[in-house]
């Protein structure tokens, strides 16, 4: 019995190596910089802060050597009014970003490279009275790191830039008090534009 056992013992780690992972979930902490949404006939502007994010992204594998992506992403910030006024109001903001594309990943044994592209739409909302959340066409391009120093468990670092088409009216912004009275602004169709920098653990199966 044990002699028949044998020869299957030494083949499960082969099997087991033999098994290559098909899906990747990476859970991630971020940085985000920038951004501004410009009024459009006064030039006046609201700036975002700079504020930490997070989010999740799933990996399945399509040809070698690429994937597809989905990403979720989701930034808590504060607006800054940049106009003619005494005290520059601030609104809390968030923004949640969810998109699909793809990655194409360069030859590593344990780092490797990778180009990400991903398209979809990020939806913003405000906490001001008045104003309404509104959702905008949106992509990311990033380039990155991948550490995987077992077959199941890997470290990502990333440098992604966004890029959000911005509606050319909406009410997104609203704020009425006795040092701004605002509502109602009509942005310029243009590109809201951050760059974000994280690291996430990865999990393989």
């Amino acid at each position: 019995m044990k002699r028949a056992l044998l020869p299957l013992l030494l083949l499960c780690p082969a099997l087991l190596q033999a098994q290559e992972a098909t899906t990747e979930i990476t859970a991630f902490g971020a940085y985000r910089f920038g951004g501004t949404f410009e009024e459009e006939e006064s030039g006046a502007e609201y700036e975002l802060n700079d504020s930490p994010s997070f989010g999740l992204i799933v990996n399945f594998r399509h040809k070698d050597p690429t994937q597809w992506e989905i990403l979720y992403s989701q930034q808590h910030t504060e607006a800054e009014f940049q106009g003619a006024t005494s005290n520059d109001a601030e609104i809390d903001l968030e923004l949640h970003v969810l998109q699909l594309g793809g990655t194409y990943q360069w030859d590593g044994e344990v780092a490797r490279p990778y180009l990400a592209f991903t398209l979809g739409g990020t939806h913003v909302r405000t906490d001001s009275n008045g104003s309404d959340s509104d959702t905008f066409f949106s992509g990311s391009i990033g380039i990155g790191m991948k550490f995987l120093p077992t077959s199941r468990i890997g470290i990502r670092v990333e440098a992604r830039a966004y890029g959000t088409l911005v509606d050319n009216s909406t009410d997104l912004f609203c704020s009425t008090g006795p040092d701004a009275n605002i509502c109602a602004i009509r942005l310029e169709g243009r590109m809201l534009s951050q760059v974000e920098t994280f690291a996430g653990i990865t999990v393989r199966f």
